[in-house]
């Protein structure tokens, strides 16, 4: 199965564990495909550089490296603005739109309203993870 998580998740998953952490597991095994676009990338470097973090900038770059050998990378030939609250999150349903996902996994509870998007289930980690494999 192919999915795209959202920063939150991949970010929790690494750094806090719980769910996101399972569903990065599942991912590390090839059980679930995550896909992950440049601007989510772009965006996963900016946040675990934030001071809060307490991260050193090797850590950062082992972290981006391990979901660069763990993930498939995606191109997204489309642009969309179906999310106004938060524009950063259109860039994963842009990925998951070009990589024919079927699952969307945010840690956002206002973006879980969506319930689908464009055929695309829209779940939350739990969820995700309650679903038969």
């Amino acid at each position: 199965m192919k999915i795209v998580c959202d920063t939150n998740v991949l970010i929790s998953g690494m750094l806090f564990g719980g769910k996101p952490r399972e569903l990065l597991r599942l991912c590390s095994t090839a059980q679930v495909v995550n896909v992950i676009s440049p601007d989510i990338m772009q965006e996963v470097e900016e946040v675990l550089q934030r001071p809060k973090f307490g991260l050193h900038p090797e850590q950062v770059y082992r972290i981006l490296g391990m979901f660069m050998e763990t993930f498939a990378l995606v191109t997204p030939t489309i642009t969309v603005d179906d999310i106004i609250s938060d524009p950063d999150d259109n860039q994963i349903l842009e990925a998951a739109y070009a990589a024919e996902a079927e699952a969307i996994v945010f840690g956002d509870n206002h973006l879980l309203e969506l319930v689908s998007w464009r055929g695309i289930s829209v779940l939350t980690p739990a969820d995700f993870l309650n679903l038969p494999q």
